[in-house]
């Protein structure tokens, strides 16, 4: 079996989907892997890196495509390289096929395997190929050093001669992944954390970082069977503003997290409850990608308010830290194609509960039913 790694192509991107440690795993395997020239120089990996983890390094990306069996690459493939896959490949990606429905279409008229990697279900088997929770380890980070740079104040209490300075106040909303790497952030920062989320199962992981739990009184569990989170009623979106409006308004940083699969961010901080915040406070979005959950973000922009707040809307954030985001986003992928590989080739199997989750194309058709849903919708519009 061919793999290919090309460079990534997306403004702003720093990452590369596979290293030499993973490389060397895969040609054990007997798996052939090209790599296109430079594609890890931006995660400081050289072609000579590659070479000597046993890669070929191709200047021409359109005859790697055309050779390979499988690429391998972080972003949604673009319709011009779509059209360079080899009819019968395979691509893995970050494909997030439910509001790229074009992309989907063109891939499954090419009649290639399309396997979307923020589709890996998220289950015990799939932890280690889990590369949502691997790179927004990565957001959660880097957020929190965006708020620290930002906000006029010292994280940390300090004790000083010239008297006590307070820790400041962070509050977290959305307690996934991000969101729990970012309360073990600010902790590590020194900083007073408080965090919210809708699930309620989240409340002991957030108390054991450190952290207290936000409580909402009236509203339910909006917990899904997958551990994501549902949208919740009206009257409890009320409930949960009258509180959040108050820690809100006596935090010096907030950083919020809360995301929907398939659907726009949703709003946790409206424009008045950003006006009740004190000047100098800080607003770091990590749902900028997805529209925000803060109703003044600009995604890929930094604004500050007339009373004196910095929102903070910097989106792919895992770029920040290439090296070692690319290296977990390797990992993850070493451990989806060893899943499927058999005898030196993968085996789609979609009656597999990990295959049948994040296969959306094959053979032609759209064979994800909640994916093929939306297409036909759309196709239907």
């Amino acid at each position: 079996m061919r793999l290919a790694v090309p460079k990534e192509t997306t403004p702003g991107e720093t990452r590369v989907a596979i290293v030499p440690e993973t490389i060397k795993r895969m040609v054990a395997k007997k798996v052939e892997v090209s790599v296109e020239s430079h594609a890890g120089e931006r995660s400081f990996v050289r072609d000579d890196d590659y070479r000597a983890a046993g890669a070929t390094v191709e200047t021409s990306a359109d005859e790697m495509f055309a050779k390979a069996d499988l690429v391998v690459q972080i972003h949604p493939p673009s319709a011009a390289q779509v059209a360079k896959l080899k009819e019968g490949s395979t691509i893995i990606s970050l494909l997030y096929p439910l509001t790229n429905v074009e992309i989907v279409r063109a891939l499954a008229a090419r009649r290639v395997t399309a396997i979307s990697a923020d589709m890996i279900p998220r289950t015990t088997l799939a932890q280690s190929m889990d590369v949502l929770s691997s790179q927004t380890t990565a957001s959660g980070y880097h957020g929190v050093l965006l708020a620290a740079a930002a906000l006029p104040k010292f994280f940390p209490m300090l004790m000083t001669a010239a008297g006590t300075i307070p820790p400041a106040k962070v509050l977290i909303l959305g307690a996934g992944v991000a969101g729990l790497q970012a309360i073990a952030t600010a902790r590590r920062l020194g900083a007073v954390v408080e965090a919210f989320d809708v699930r309620k199962a989240v409340k002991e992981q957030v108390m054991s970082l450190g952290a207290k739990f936000v409580e909402v009184e009236g509203v339910g569990d909006a917990a899904t069977a997958g551990g994501y989170a549902k949208e919740i009623t009206e009257e409890e979106k009320q409930k949960q503003a009258e509180v959040l409006k108050k820690h809100i308004g006596k935090s010096d940083a907030v950083i919020t997290t809360a995301l929907i699969p398939g659907r726009r961010a949703p709003i946790l901080i409206p424009a008045d409850m950003v006006r009740g915040m004190k000047p100098g406070s800080v607003i770091v979005d990590l749902a900028a990608e997805q529209g925000g959950n803060c109703e003044l973000c600009k995604p890929g922009q930094t604004i500050v308010t007339d009373n004196g707040v910095t929102i903070i809307g910097t989106t792919n954030l895992q770029s920040k830290v290439a090296v070692d985001a690319s290296q977990m986003y390797s990992r993850n992928m070493e451990k989806l194609v060893f899943h499927m590989l058999a005898d030196g080739a993968l085996k789609i199997d979609l009656n597999e509960e990990i295959t049948k989750g994040c296969v959306i194309t094959h053979g032609g058709e759209v064979v994800n039913s909640r994916v093929a849903e939306v297409v036909t919708a759309k196709g239907a519009a």
